[in-house]
């Protein structure tokens, strides 16, 4: 049975693309109009547009250059697309007849396969012109508000597939080229964390002092922490300086009891019987130990009558 699919709390390029069929712009109107208000969310993408798309129909770019994918890596994205969800979608040309071809992201066609998904976010594109794509995919990106991992997501596909630079995303969505580079960090995070971030319980702000972190463990620990305690980013950057962020400890085991050995407890057997009561013999790491067991005084004077007849008048001297 196929897996039910899952999907990602974030949407990356896919929330600044919307769904339909493609609009054809004539040419005397490419010029593009002054930005409706953001709440009016992106406006429509000539040459392109944004749909799932089952598996199945969709074939590798026979002209891939990359026919040689590591294995290990190709598992790391699927098992962090099945926690976190996709955030860059693919992107494909129409071939006719509800089939498509891909152009970019093939790691992540193959990842999805892996995870026995049936279908895929994909851009569905027509123009050969990537500029032009490019510059409306920023132009939306300045208009929608998407949450810091969605943003970052559509950073890197723009600086990846669609051949954008820092310094163009930083003048046309008026954000510093720091900004675009810090924010392209939050992907280096774990994915449990990065769920954090997608679902706004722990701030931007906070994931990027976790990232001062060199242990993945380190980073979903202090992140629990930041939820159950209420952490402030100041709190975190303090807790981070002072190298007081650890992963959680591993419980130690208890060590298992060694069984005594068959001479030891042989031994054990015979004093038993000799003094009637039970009676244990322990060697340890550096010293062993003999102990006998009584019910009362009066069966102590017995087992020391037998042990050390000498001894029973240390007893009395005791009752006196």
């Amino acid at each position: 049975m196929a897996q039910q699919r899952r999907g990602g709390l974030g949407k990356g390029l896919g929330a600044l693309i919307p769904t339909g069929p493609i609009i054809e712009v004539p040419a005397a109107a490419e010029a593009v109009p002054e930005p409706p208000p953001a709440s009016e969310g992106p406006k429509p993408v000539a040459g392109a547009y944004f749909m799932e798309i089952p598996l199945k129909s969709i074939s590798p770019n026979p002209r891939q250059p990359r026919d040689i994918f590591d294995d290990e890596s190709l598992q790391e994205l699927a098992d962090s697309i099945d926690e976190v969800g996709l955030l860059q979608p693919i992107v494909v040309r129409s071939m006719g007849e509800e089939r498509y071809e891909l152009i970019m992201g093939e790691r992540r066609w193959r990842a999805f396969q892996r995870l026995g998904r049936e279908e895929i976010p994909a851009i569905v594109r027509s123009t050969q012109d990537d500029e032009m794509l490019r510059e409306a995919l920023i132009e939306n990106l300045q208009r929608e508000q998407l949450n810091a991992l969605e943003e970052a997501a559509a950073y890197r596909q723009l600086l990846d597939d669609f051949g954008a630079t820092h310094e163009q995303l930083a003048q046309r969505v008026g954000r510093s080229r720091s900004h675009i580079t810090n924010t392209l960090r939050l992907l280096n995070l774990p994915p449990n964390v990065q769920v954090s971030v997608a679902a706004g319980t722990i701030s931007a702000g906070h994931a990027r002092a976790l990232l001062a972190l060199d242990d993945p463990a380190a980073m979903e620990h202090l992140a629990k922490r930041i939820v159950a305690e209420g952490l402030s980013v100041r709190s975190v950057e303090e807790i981070v300086s002072l190298g007081e962020a650890t992963a959680a400890p591993v419980p130690r085991a208890r060590r298992p009891k060694d069984a005594p050995e068959p001479a030891l407890a042989h031994i054990a057997h015979r004093l038993s019987d000799h003094f009637e009561t039970r009676v244990k013999v322990d060697l340890g790491r550096h010293k062993g130990r003999i102990v006998v067991e009584f019910a009362t005084m009066d069966d102590l004077e017995r087992i020391l009558s037998t042990m050390a007849p000498g001894a029973t008048g240390a007893l009395n001297d005791l009752d006196d």
